[in-house]
């Protein structure tokens, strides 16, 4: 599971080339641990439910931070009128410059599609919002959601399925989030402010408790042994200078460094059919475009 171990070629590029033969669900508490509100956490065999009520939300955060590699969750959220309610499941490394990587589910009114919100901050700068409507009710059944990270990409994936890339363009002038470790979190909260309709529509609490499901939860990355992303670091992929002492990691390789024809294909497909919001084009925020958006090639 969350291994620094030497991988072939061979496996790296099994499903779509992101994640390796040697993948496998563990059990929550094999990689994760509750962070807040432990009464609001239900164990129904090898399924997690959090559970929000005008009490209280909830929230994990894995045991280990890590650097490159692969994180997937698989997660039903929640039925009905979830409206105000947000599910985030993310990546996030520690303090004010922090590195971020955000899936959060906008809740919804009962038969209104879920929103997906993804972010990216990096050095502690975020304002990267991508918006999206799933090809799915995925209140219905578990689906995976994925991110993966490598020097050269970070890949936001629903069922294997590419939503988003935010590509190294360092040479272009833009940080790219290389240099600290992450750990793993996903939360349940009210977020009636904003989450639905811009906040207009509130949550209505006589539908509680919302309850959002997990399962399947996958590791395959490099584990830091410290809380500070590569200072100093034994690990050699944990290294934030890029170093690697030699060793060749399986998200290091070159089938890795960009997306292959049919998954830039199905990012396309995403893009042109299911997202409604995208910060690149949004002038009324951003007059001058940002520069990752001139360069990017998705």
């Amino acid at each position: 599971m969350a291994s620094s171990l030497l991988l072939p070629l061979s496996v790296s590029i099994l499903l779509l080339g992101f994640v390796s033969s040697s993948s496998s669900s563990s059990k929550f508490d094999d990689l994760f641990q509750p962070s807040w509100a432990l009464d609001h956490f239900n164990y129904n065999g090898d399924t997690l439910q959090l559970k929000l009520d005008n009490y209280s939300g909830a929230g994990f955060s894995s045991k280990s931070k890590y650097m490159f590699g692969k994180v997937t969750i698989q997660i039903k959220l929640i039925a009905g009128d979830s409206a105000g309610t947000v599910t985030a499941y993310y990546m996030s490394s520690d303090g004010p410059n922090h590195n971020e990587f955000d899936f959060e589910f906008l809740g919804n009114t009962t038969g209104e599609p879920y929103t997906v919100q993804t972010n990216i901050y990096v050095n502690g700068v975020g304002n990267r919002e991508q918006r999206l409507k799933l090809w799915f009710d995925p209140t219905q059944d578990f689906h995976s959601y994925s991110i993966f990270w490598n020097r050269r990409q970070v890949i936001f994936l629903v069922d294997e399925t590419p939503v988003r890339v935010h590509t190294n363009m360092e040479d272009k002038g833009v940080p790219f989030p290389g240099d600290q470790s992450m750990g793993v979190y996903s939360s349940i909260w009210n977020a009636d402010d904003w989450a639905t309709q811009g906040g207009r529509v509130k949550t209505d609490w006589s539908h509680s408790p919302f309850v959002a499901s997990y399962k399947g939860f996958e590791i395959n990355a490099c584990e830091c042994p410290s809380a500070t992303g590569g200072v100093a670091n034994n690990t050699p992929c944990c290294n934030g200078s890029g170093a690697n002492d030699g060793k060749k990691f399986w998200w290091d390789e070159p089938v890795l460094s960009e997306l292959n024809v049919h998954q830039s294909h199905q990012l396309l497909w995403v893009r042109a059919n299911h997202m409604i919001y995208d910060y690149c084009t949004d002038t009324a925020r951003f007059p001058v475009t940002p520069v990752e958006c001139v360069h990017h090639r998705h």
